[in-house]
């Protein structure tokens, strides 16, 4: 009978596609942190309003959330080698467009991506957090940075933590497509594999199972985030209300 199925091989690649597993983890670290801290400015400057930014982020986020992450990354690598080819013409420069690194541009996209999504996410969070606290703090004399940093933020991030640990997860997902500007991961590597012993079957199920593993590990991880801040923010809750019954 013909070995149509090679269980064995399964588990003998997986080693192999883990040696590429940091490219991908750090492809997800980076475009998450990234992501954040640009979806924290787009919400801010949302519920701002402010003139021009407020109207420049909205077509950014309904052009981003309105096309496909592959086209995304397209755009990105051939995008922007023409941009510098461009201004080195009108500029008299000699940046050299070859020396870019390709997962630049995959960490562009995928941050990019994940700011306009964010953003929602973060936005609605930061409107959750209780308007009488805000008013205490602002007749203390904070400022609205200090405000933002020391009651809205971490308040903010205990709401927004499910949902931004779904985001994670399907941004780990989201970098099997990085393969397309050149950049080899674990999808990637795959490919290669299979390619080479044309076992593409047994290849993606080794890739299905790091996937899978990975993402009962962040799981857990947040689930594990989750619990222990809702812990220490009810202590904090039930500190504050006991000062202010002394």
């Amino acid at each position: 009978m013909p070995n149509i199925f090679d269980l064995e091989l399964v588990f003998t690649l997986i080693p192999k596609l883990l040696k590429y597993l940091p490219v991908t983890l750090e492809l997800t670290v980076i475009a998450m942190l990234a992501g954040l801290l640009l979806g924290l400015l787009l919400a801010v400057i949302k519920m701002k309003r402010i003139p021009v930014l407020y109207q420049l982020s909205a077509v950014f986020i309904s052009f981003v959330r309105g096309t496909p992450i592959l086209v995304q990354l397209y755009l990105s690598y051939a995008g922007i080698p023409l941009i510098l080819k461009y201004y080195n013409f009108y500029h008299e420069t000699s940046y050299n467009v070859n020396s870019i690194p390709s997962i630049f541009y995959v960490l562009l996209a995928l941050s990019l991506n994940e700011a306009a999504y964010n953003s929602e996410v973060i936005r609605a969070a930061l409107q959750s957090v209780d308007k009488g606290q805000i008013e205490a703090a602002h007749s203390l004399g904070m400022t609205y940075g200090q405000v933002l940093r020391r009651i809205i933020l971490p308040e903010a991030f205990i709401v927004a933590l499910p949902t931004l640990g779904n985001a994670l997860i399907g941004l780990m997902k989201g970098t099997s497509l990085a393969f397309v500007c050149s950049v080899v991961e674990i999808t990637a590597q795959s490919r290669i594999l299979a390619g080479n012993n044309l076992r593409f079957f047994e290849s993606y199920c080794s890739l299905a199972l790091i996937y899978w593993g990975m993402t009962i590990l962040i799981e857990q991880a947040i689930a594990w985030l989750e619990k222990r801040l809702d812990i220490d923010f009810k202590s904090l809750r039930k500190r504050k209300g006991d000062a202010i019954l002394d």
